[in-house]
């Protein structure tokens, strides 16, 4: 894959995800007019055009209140703030995320905010289990996510879902309640607007979730180009898939799990996502040795260099995790 094929896969990426915001809002659009008509579509599109243009986010403090955790300061782990920074500022982030550290031995990650006010929240699993070079693919994926939009992106989505389950959920109680005018023939019924109205939910929660997946795979994609090593975020992917599961299932039955349908799931899977990124390793040119090479004083990338350090582990009581 080279540059012209990347650029091409980077701007399908984009139309598949305008295709798929057009189609929750065409079906947010013909559920308002199944119920009131071209002046309830009009308004109701307006109105989530207005919401989509003021950007509403959930505050990062509100979010993060919720994982007991704490804002770590970056003279906890300065390296890893390094690595951050350099990555902001290659992907032209006004401001250095903040980061979010929770007590919870499940590896995961992941960004909430605006460019304005971002924060990547990471658990204690992942910084102890996973080499900085794995590491700093994550953080470059959640930075990707960041300076793509994608966390406005996927909360509009998840608005426009929400507002169409429940004008869904306002078509099907008026239409229990004229059901028995339709038994006696008073009253004749829609069968195609009964159908979009029983089936809008199911119908926009897959658009949702295949939106997500077209996010993940252009994020993983943005991390390859940010830090020039598309194999250490392939080599996290691989550590993470192995780390689901209690260690038990690991060790005695480590392929009982069925997968979910592809049409159910939130992220891509991992093994098209490492397949994916292993066919970039080479593709990036010159540009990658540089940017693998170049990274700033105190900053680990993703070496494994003496001197990186994590943040103290949190300690356990009754009430919670303290430090």
């Amino acid at each position: 894959m080279d540059r012209a094929r990347l650029a091409a896969h980077k701007v399908s990426n984009t139309l598949q995800s305008l295709l798929l915001l057009g189609t929750l809002a065409l079906l947010l659009g013909v559920l308002a007019w199944i119920l009131g008509g071209p002046s309830l579509m009009t308004l109701t599109l307006a109105g989530v055009a207005g919401l989509y243009l003021a950007n509403p986010v959930a505050s990062p403090r509100l979010v993060m209140s919720l994982y007991r955790g704490r804002w770590l300061d970056p003279a906890e782990a300065p390296q890893l703030y390094g690595i951050l920074k350099e990555l902001a500022r290659r992907a032209d982030l006004p401001w250095v995320p903040r980061v979010f550290y929770i007590p919870s031995q499940v590896m995961n990650a992941f960004a909430t905010g605006s460019r304005e006010d971002a924060v990547v929240a990471i658990s204690d699993g992942l910084l102890r289990g996973l080499a900085p070079r794995e590491l700093t693919g994550v953080l470059a994926h959640e930075v990707a996510h960041i300076a793509n939009g994608d966390i406005q992106v996927m909360a509009f989505a998840d608005m426009v879902s929400r507002i169409a389950s429940l004008l869904s959920l306002t078509g099907q109680i008026a239409l229990v309640l004229s059901l028995p005018l339709a038994l006696v023939g008073g009253v004749e019924m829609p069968w195609l607007g009964v159908l979009i109205l029983l089936f809008a939910p199911t119908l926009s929660a897959l658009v949702q979730l295949a939106l997500s997946r077209n996010r993940e795979y252009d994020a993983d994609l943005g991390a390859a180009e940010l830090t020039g090593d598309p194999v250490g975020l392939a080599s996290a992917l691989q550590r993470l898939e192995r780390a689901q599961g209690r260690l038990w299932e690991r060790i005695l039955m480590p392929d009982w799990r069925i997968p979910d349908p592809s049409l159910l799931r939130s992220h891509p899977d991992t093994a098209e996502r490492i397949a994916r990124l292993l066919e970039l390793q080479g593709d990036l040119g010159a540009r990658a040795d540089e940017r693998q090479r170049h990274w700033p004083p105190g900053a680990a990338g993703h070496l494994d260099a003496p001197g990186w350090t994590r943040p103290v582990q949190p300690r356990r009581h009754l009430l919670g995790p303290w430090y």
